[in-house]
């Protein structure tokens, strides 16, 4: 039997990141997310964020693309905040997404990084945490990461 271990630490932000996911209902957002990565045969390790973005480990399923489990993730959930009334503000998500390959030696580390979003994020702004991100990880740094 094969063995494969992707494992990819995830960023969506939402549509202009605007300030929808609301920390009333976060939680809520966070369960739908994990039952779409569920149904995919993925494993989600750690999901957490704040109005504006989510983080989410993600060990991914050698049945199933990135891609695919990205357009899944952000179709259907946003179609469920659209329609359940707990995210009225919510209009979707960005066009982008952002996504690092990591090695299982830093999956704690980066656990604990979604885990500190709040704290993180009092320091941070997201548009410079994703630059920061995205160039320590070999992308050349585009706006049109936030769309």
């Amino acid at each position: 039997m094969s063995k494969v271990v992707s494992l990819h630490h995830i960023v969506i932000n939402t549509k202009n990141r605007q300030m929808t996911i609301t920390s009333e209902h976060c939680e809520d957002m966070y369960r739908f997310i994990t039952s779409i990565i569920k149904r995919n045969n993925c494993v989600l390790y750690r999901i957490g964020g704040i109005e504006n973005h989510i983080h989410m480990l993600v060990d991914l399923s050698p049945t199933v693309t990135l891609s695919h489990l990205m357009w899944d993730i952000k179709r259907s959930s946003s179609d469920w905040a659209k329609q359940n009334g707990m995210f009225p503000n919510f209009v979707g998500w960005g066009k982008e997404y952002a996504a690092f390959s990591i090695s299982v030696s830093h999956k704690d580390a980066v656990i604990a990084y979604i885990m500190g979003q709040r704290e993180h994020h009092q320091k941070v702004g997201f548009e410079d945490e994703l630059k920061r991100i995205t160039e320590r990880n070999g992308i050349k740094w585009g706006d049109y990461l936030l769309t």
